[in-house]
C-alpha cells in the first residue's frame, strides 16, 4: 500500500543575517503576530462576553432565590435557595398582568397598523413615474435627522386628545421613514418585468400590490415586522410621558422602569412588595427579588424569540444598506 505524500506550498523567508530559507506556507502563516494577536483578540471577546452575560445570569439566580435568603448576599450565578415562589408571587399581582396584556395588544396593533400603510407608501414611491416621488421620499428622510422636540410633541399630542389613551401607542408611529425606505428600495430591486405584464393583463395597482409585490417581499416584511414588535416591546418612554396616570395602560417595560429608575427603584421595588404582601403573600417577597423576577419575565419573551429570527435583522440592515 503505497503511502501519499502531503505537499505544501513553500514560500521564501528572509531572515536578519540576509539569508532567504523555504518553509511551508502553513507554517509561515503561523507567525507571531498572529499568534500574538488571535490570543489578545479571543481573551478580549471571552472577557466582554463575560462581563455582559454576567448580570444577566446573576438577575435570573436572584429570581430563582428564596427572597428572604437573597438579602443574605453572596447570589452571583447559581441560586443558593431554590424557589419558583418568586415567579408565582409575581405573576399573580392585577398590575403585571395588565401590564402584560397591554403590552401584548400593543404589540399586536402597531405591527399592523405600522407595516400596512407603511408598505402601501412604498410601493407608491417606488414607482419611478410617479409625479411626487422625489419630493415626498425628501421630506420623509428630512423627518430622519430633524425632531420638533418633546415639549412640541407632547402639546401637539394633548391637543389631539391622545393623552392617557391606548391610540397614542400606536397612531404617531403609522409611517416609519426608516422603514419605508427600506421597503422601497426592496421593491425596487425587483423585476419590473412582472409588473409590467400585469398591467397588460388588466390588473389595478392595488391588486399588482396585494397579489405580486406584497408576496414577493415577504423577506423584507418578516425584518421590518421584527424591527417594529422589538421597539414596541422595549418601549417605555410612550407610556412614561403621554400615559403616566392612566393605571390600565400600563406596560410591562414602564412597571420594569420604575423599579429600575435610580430616584423610584427603592421605592418601586418597596411598593410593589407591600402589593405583593397584601395580596396574601406575606413576607415572603424583598425589593430585590421582586426587581430581578420583574426583568426577567419583561425580558423572557425577547430572550427566546430573538436567537431563532436574529437572521432577519441582519438582512434588514443589509437592505437598509443598498444603495440606488
Amino acid at each position: 500500500m503505497s503511502e501519499k505524500k502531503i505537499k505544501f506550498k513553500q514560500v521564501k523567508i528572509k531572515r536578519e543575517d540576509g539569508t532567504v530559507v523555504l518553509v511551508n506556507k502553513r507554517r509561515a502563516n503561523l507567525s507571531l503576530e498572529n499568534v500574538v494577536f488571535t490570543t489578545l483578540n479571543t481573551s478580549f471577546l471571552i472577557i466582554l462576553a463575560a462581563v455582559m452575560v454576567y448580570p444577566m445570569l446573576n438577575v435570573l439566580a436572584v429570581s430563582f432565590n428564596e427572597a428572604v435568603d437573597t438579602t443574605r448576599g453572596g447570589i452571583y450565578l447559581w441560586p443558593r435557595a431554590w424557589t419558583l415562589r418568586n415567579y408565582e408571587i409575581v405573576l399573580n399581582m392585577p398590575t403585571i398582568l395588565t401590564a402584560f396584556y397591554v403590552s401584548v395588544a400593543r404589540l399586536i396593533v402597531t405591527v399592523i397598523t405600522n407595516l400596512i400603510p407603511t408598505t402601501m407608501l412604498a410601493y407608491v414611491l417606488s414607482r419611478r413615474h410617479y409625479l411626487f416621488n422625489k419630493p415626498i421620499t425628501i421630506v420623509f428622510v428630512v423627518t430622519m435627522y430633524f425632531n420638533a422636540g418633546m415639549i412640541p410633541n407632547y402639546i401637539f399630542m394633548q391637543q389631539l386628545g391622545l393623552l392617557n389613551t391606548f391610540t397614542v401607542y400606536w397612531l404617531p408611529g403609522m409611517i416609519s421613514a426608516f422603514n419605508l425606505i427600506v421597503i422601497r428600495t426592496y421593491i425596487r430591486s425587483l423585476s419590473e418585468s412582472l409588473i409590467e405584464s400585469a398591467k397588460i393583463d388588466g390588473a389595478s395597482e392595488f391588486r399588482i400590490f396585494a397579489q405580486i409585490v406584497t408576496p414577493l417581499c415577504m423577506p423584507v416584511l418578516a425584518t421590518i415586522t421584527l424591527f417594529v414588535a422589538v421597539g414596541s416591546w422595549n418601549d417605555w418612554f410612550t407610556n412614561f410621558l403621554y400615559n403616566p396616570g392612566a393605571a390600565h395602560l400600563t406596560t410591562l417595560q414602564f412597571e420594569l422602569q420604575k423599579l429600575l429608575s435610580n430616584t423610584a427603584s427603592a421605592g418601586g421595588a418597596a411598593a410593589a412588595a407591600t402589593q405583593a404582601a397584601q395580596a396574601g403573600f406575606g413576607q415572603q417577597v424583598t425589593p430585590m427579588s421582586i426587581r430581578s423576577t420583574i426583568t426577567v419575565v419583561t425580558a423572557l419573551p425577547i430572550l427566546v424569540v430573538y436567537p431563532f429570527l436574529q437572521r432577519y435583522f441582519v438582512n434588514g440592515l443589509m437592505l437598509g444598506g443598498v444603495k440606488e
